[in-house]
């Protein structure tokens, strides 16, 4: 288990030193807003669908197909169990803070924290199963979330739901993958070097916005700190003692674990993102984004290191 907690602490110190150029850079004034808005819109609409594309070219297997349904039944529950939470827990918050928090407490940044650590701790093998909970999260993202966030879904756009980052990147590497068809190098390797954006990229990002985070409106905030043990402890512990508890079924163990590393991963950026898009509590969103990824430097090594020891 120690080695585990060791290896899952560095890695994540890894993703904090390259959040730490961002931060220097927002410090600094070397890079502007609209360049970093800019490097979201690229991570969410370019990077990520590439990124879901490359980790699913991969050889076809009964066992892999398997292995698939279980990611995606047990990132589908995971994010069910913190609506639960997010429902029971946070009815009586005023209406600008409720759907920030509930948002925080069922979003975490898998894709930007969990893919970039799930590589490097199992490899390809990690991120493959990492890209199906990022699919999930996408789906729930553009329904539930939007709907916690601006109390109703008349004004969605019903496309969002089939033509969205994940959704395009699973209709692409999903039969690529059954079909175990490896694309040509003259469309592989752009895609792969695109993929390999995600982890300084949107390590970079976070940390541009860690620059400018307010604890103050956090800290005042009981239910936040309610929201925060949730994401960071109570939901992840749940799925990993799911997980524990499945272990007589044929589970792949790399799934097991990184699988825990995205149910541990820290409140979504996109929170922020839809608090000031739907005129929430941006400040509280932000401190919860920032309190979450600064303490899921300890949170995240010591699940992702029980799962790493319950599943060697």
């Amino acid at each position: 288990m120690a080695d585990g907690f060791l290896l899952t602490a560095q890695q994540v110190g890894v993703l904090f030193a390259l959040m730490s150029v961002g931060y220097i850079s927002r410090k600094s004034n070397f890079l502007t807003d609209a360049f970093v808005k800019g490097c979201v819109n690229l991570l969410l609409l370019v990077v990520t669908p590439c990124l879901i594309v490359h980790v699913f070219q991969r050889q076809f297997s009964r066992a892999a197909l398997a292995n698939l349904g279980w990611a995606l039944a047990v990132a589908v529950a995971s994010h069910l169990i913190g609506m639960v939470f997010a429902e029971t827990c946070f009815r009586r918050v005023d209406d600008m803070k409720r759907g920030v928090l509930k948002f925080a407490t069922v979003f975490s940044n898998g894709g930007f924290m969990a893919i970039p650590l799930e590589y490097a701790l199992l490899g390809p093998d990690g991120a493959f199963y990492g890209a199906v909970y990022v699919v999930v999260f996408n789906l729930l993202c553009w329904t539930y979330g939007l709907k916690v966030m601006c109390g109703h879904l008349k004004d969605m756009n019903r496309r969002i739901l089939f033509i969205n980052p994940g959704t395009i990147g699973i209709s692409i590497g999903l039969p690529l993958f059954l079909t175990s068809t490896r694309l040509p190098t003259i469309l592989h390797d752009p895609i792969r070097y695109i993929s390999d954006l995600n982890t300084p990229l949107a390590m970079i990002v976070i940390g541009f916005y860690l620059a400018d985070a307010r604890f103050a409106a956090y800290f005042r905030c009981v239910p936040a700190l309610v929201a925060s043990v949730l994401r960071l402890l109570v939901i992840p512990a749940l799925v990993l003692s799911g997980l524990a508890a499945a272990r007589a079924l044929p589970l792949d163990h790399t799934m097991a674990i990184a699988l825990t590393a995205s149910a541990s991963a820290p409140a979504a950026a996109m929170d922020t993102m839809f608090a000031a898009k739907y005129g929430r509590d941006v400040d509280v969103s932000v401190g919860l984004v920032a309190v979450t990824t600064i303490l899921s430097i300890l949170t995240m090594p010591i699940l992702v290191g029980v799962a790493m020891w319950l599943f060697r």
